[in-house]
């Protein structure tokens, strides 16, 4: 066999280096594919991938970079269909095992010219079966007993024979039956048979119209493959009627250019051989194929060409699957959103319309202000109030930490309140979809995680340092106030809280004149210490503070559902995009490859 030949020029060695390119960016991108979401047809085209891959490595990527390797005819068909027993005809002495136990071939035995055997050693083509090394025996062991002996601990493995009587440029491979009762059988046959360059086809005069073989066949004629169909066990007579209706159904199937075979019934020999004669129109059909370069070659690409053109449609298959999931994650990641957003809004409203200044917050800010001579500052005029405010701050003003941990306690029940429902709204949506069912599972995601109590006080904590970290940056630029804050920064930050969350519109009956009347003594306090402009901007600063850190702890808690649907980064090329994008490239490569 010649050495893999140069090319022409530089434009068809760039054509080849670009077509490989190709083929393993699309291998690369259907073997990290992941399609996790249940949706109608995603199993089946997760398998279609995985196969995709398989032939990829198997067939076309070998092929692609090895024009000019022997071809690889894989002899396949039906459990007993005489296989085996072919090839040791074609061979001329048994060299795999033929008998009547099923299945006889548990490990595909691979012939192939001594010449050749660089090509089959190495892992160029079906690189996942490992190679065992086998021996011809003289030959003259019968077919009961030829080839490999079964292992069953060795069935991923490809029995390589070396023998003078295959002539060079063409390899032959024996494959388990395509329905064999084994299913480890019938997916290494499948492997093989989409790692031919071309197929000899076994059949009988009474399976040749089973419904699996003729599956496979049409796959072939999708794939442009070159197949030959052998007639096998023909009875006497027979002959032609079979075989006219062997080649209507080829002719239907887009198969009418694919050789017809016919080997008549005929005695065994004492080494279970068939008479030479019967398959001498094979040997010298695969003689012929074997000493023209140039065909073999053609062979090649056609049938490279083929499986490119099929490889193309199977990404775009999968391209779809890919669309379907990423609109599906794009529903369910809307549907935890849109809960935690509501939770968002609720938040807000609770912190801003007075329904935190009730119970025990309220209790624990008419301590700290007192109910007498504030209030009675107010009613006796607002231009009076800063006097007022200052007689009542020249004693000792009651601790504030009482206040603050109210604010605390209050608020992080509301925040943890907010965010369980907002869970088990999310929770609900993803069970009432499949797809989100599916991803669920038995696991019970209507409530908070164990740690978002401490979470959100730890939070709040912080907040209520940003309040105090304001009012003494407020109060460093105003020297003249500084004996307001030597005294009252935490008193001030409470003030400023409490004017944050007093707007009073979930207040009813009297709780209105009591927390919405301290909400304003305690405003016109900060605007007495900083001046309106200055209470406005801290209120406003404060409240975006909450706003902030609220988020961040339901952003958090969404990630318990986003990231079980592994949504693509933001401004990422989508997987269908790119898929395709590969489709339509393979397409034009196969087309002319």
């Amino acid at each position: 066999m010649e050495s893999p030949k140069a090319a022409d020029d530089g434009v068809a060695s760039f054509a080849q280096e670009e077509a490989v390119a190709l083929l393993e960016l699309v291998r690369d991108t259907l073997d990290s594919l992941q399609l996790p979401l249940e949706l109608p047809g995603a199993g089946e085209a997760r398998k279609i991938s995985r196969a995709a891959v398989g032939q990829l490595d198997d067939y076309i990527l070998p092929r692609h970079r090895s024009l000019d390797a022997p071809l690889l005819a894989v002899v396949g068909g039906s459990t007993g269909a005489g296989k085996s027993t072919l090839v040791n005809a074609l061979a001329g002495h048994p060299v795999t095992r033929a008998g009547a136990i099923r299945p006889t071939t548990r490990q595909p035995i691979l012939l192939h010219n001594p010449v050749d055997a660089h090509w089959f050693t190495s892992t160029r083509v079906l690189p996942t079966l490992a190679r065992v090394s086998g021996s011809l025996e003289g030959g003259k062991t019968p077919a009961n007993r030829a080839g490999a002996t079964p292992d069953a601990t060795a069935m991923g493995s490809l029995v390589l024979v070396s023998d003078p009587a295959i002539p060079p440029g063409v390899a032959l491979l024996d494959a388990p039956d395509v329905d064999s009762v084994a299913k480890e059988n019938r997916e290494l046959a499948t492997t093989l048979l989409a790692a031919a360059d071309l197929w000899l086809f076994v059949t009988t005069a009474n399976r040749y119209a089973d419904a699996l073989p003729w599956n496979l066949l049409v796959d072939a004629a999708g794939r442009d493959i070159l197949v030959a169909v052998v007639l096998d066990r023909v009875p006497a007579g027979a002959q032609e009627e079979i075989s006219a209706d062997l080649r209507a159904m080829l002719s239907r199937e887009g198969l009418s250019d694919s050789r017809l075979f016919v080997v008549q019934e005929a005695k065994l020999d004492e080494l279970g051989m068939l008479p030479a004669a019967s398959v001498a129109p094979i040997v010298d059909w695969l003689a012929g194929i074997a000493a023209d370069s140039a065909g073999r070659s053609e062979i090649a690409r056609r049938t490279l060409r083929g499986a490119v053109r099929i490889l193309s449609a199977k990404v775009e298959v999968v391209a779809h699957a890919a669309r379907e999931q990423d609109a599906a994650r794009r529903q369910l990641a809307e549907d935890v959103r849109a809960s935690y957003a509501a939770a968002t809004v609720r938040i807000g409203k609770a912190t801003s319309d007075g329904t935190l200044l009730r119970g025990e917050v309220l209790s624990r800010w008419q301590d700290f202000v007192g109910t007498g001579d504030l209030f009675r500052a107010v009613e006796s005029g607002i231009g009076r109030v800063r006097d007022r405010i200052g007689a009542f701050f020249k004693g000792v003003p009651p601790p504030a930490v009482k206040v603050e941990t109210a604010i605390e306690t209050g608020l992080l029940a509301v925040i943890v309140d907010q965010a369980a429902r907002a869970a088990e709204d999310a929770d609900q949506r993803w069970r009432a979809n499949p797809a989100g069912r599916a991803l669920l599972g038995v696991d019970d995601l209507a409530g908070v995680s164990p740690e978002f109590p401490e979470e959100v006080a730890t939070q709040i904590r912080a907040w209520q340092g940003d309040v105090l970290a304001l009012i003494r940056g407020e109060g460093a630029a105003k020297r003249s106030q500084a004996r307001w804050l030597s005294f009252g920064v935490n008193g001030l930050g409470v003030i400023l809280m409490i004017v944050v969350f007093s707007l009073t519109g979930g207040l009813t009956g009297a709780e209105i004149g009591i927390a919405g009347g301290s909400a304003v003594v305690g405003q016109k306090l900060l605007e007495a210490v900083f001046g309106e402009d200055a209470v406005r901007r801290l209120v406003k600063e404060v409240r975006l503070s909450l706003q902030k850190r609220c988020a961040t702890l339901l952003e958090r808690q969404q990630i318990r559902f986003l990231e079980r649907i592994m949504l693509p980064p933001e401004g990422a090329q989508s997987l269908e995009d790119r898929l395709d994008a590969q489709a339509l490239r393979l397409s034009a490569l196969g087309a002319g490859a």
